[in-house]
């Protein structure tokens, strides 16, 4: 494997520029026993853009966006040290509600995971559990979440029936309604097309350059043209460590480091 100097860094950060940051982390350390696989990684996320986090298997970028709304706290062995701060607050700390902390920042997973119930129930499931019974209220969450995801048009004669129908980007999409549904500021999606054939990942991209109008949005792929496609930031994870982050244009033409270069051109190991 080509060798690089892993000390080099070349952190562009937004806020320097005036621009609105809504999330952003400082010294995030991530450990799993003895084994530290996020080692001080400091990012800040714009508010209504894509950011990409792209890498080799194993280089910690899934494990960082997990810890963005604390799904690691229920992993055994799982510590996580330093600061996430979400509107200038640290949600890493002991006494946070997490659940309340996550109707702001929603995840969808690699593969879509709708619950075993309607299309409209997959929708209203937490809304209700939250204390939310008016059915009015209730239906134009409904209406106007899967309009967002695109797929509103496709189901709104069907909400009654089961979400496991669906094909597997509809599946995707009504996760992505759910997790709207809940109004947050933020959508983290780890791999959000892998699991789908090529015309469904064109219509879960256009969704999400669709709904950068109203949140921010922070993605892990390694589908290299789809970070092109979509994100306007990038960053470059290796090792547990973000070695570049800039414009997404910028990394894919003028990347500052060698390593970053290799990787997004296909020559990286």
């Amino acid at each position: 494997m080509t060798e690089y100097n892993w000390n080099e860094r070349y952190i562009v950060l937004p806020s320097k520029y005036g621009r609105e940051i809504i999330l952003y982390t400082n010294d995030l350390r991530i450990s799993y026993g003895n084994k530290e696989s996020i080692k001080g990684v400091s990012l800040e996320f714009e508010k209504n853009k894509i950011t990409s986090l792209i890498g080799p298997s194993g280089s910690g970028k899934s494990t960082y966006l997990r810890a963005l709304n604390r799904m690691n706290d229920n992993i055994a062995l799982a510590r996580v040290t330093g600061e996430i701060f979400y509107h200038g607050i640290d949600i890493n700390v002991e006494n946070m509600n997490v659940y309340a902390m996550r109707k702001h920042i929603g995840m969808v997973f690699q593969r879509p995971n709708p619950f075993s119930k309607s299309i409209r129930k997959n929708i209203t499931f937490a809304l209700e559990r939250f204390g939310l019974k008016d059915k009015k209220i209730l239906d134009e969450i409904v209406e106007t979440s899967l309009k967002k995801a695109a797929l509103w048009d496709q189901v709104k004669d069907e909400l009654d029936k089961s979400a496991l129908a669906l094909s597997g980007g509809q599946q995707q999409r009504l996760c992505i309604a759910r997790s709207i549904a809940m109004q947050p500021d933020i959508l983290l999606l780890d791999e959000p097309a892998s699991a789908l054939d090529p015309i469904s990942i064109s219509v879960v991209e256009e969704t999400l350059w669709d709904l950068k109008k109203d949140y921010t949005i922070i993605i892990v792929t390694h589908n290299m043209q789809q970070a092109a496609r979509i994100s306007d930031y990038t960053a470059f994870f290796y090792s547990g460590e973000v070695i570049e982050y800039d414009r997404t244009k910028r990394i894919f033409t003028r990347p500052k480091i060698q390593a970053t270069e290799d990787y997004v051109s296909g020559h990286f190991g």
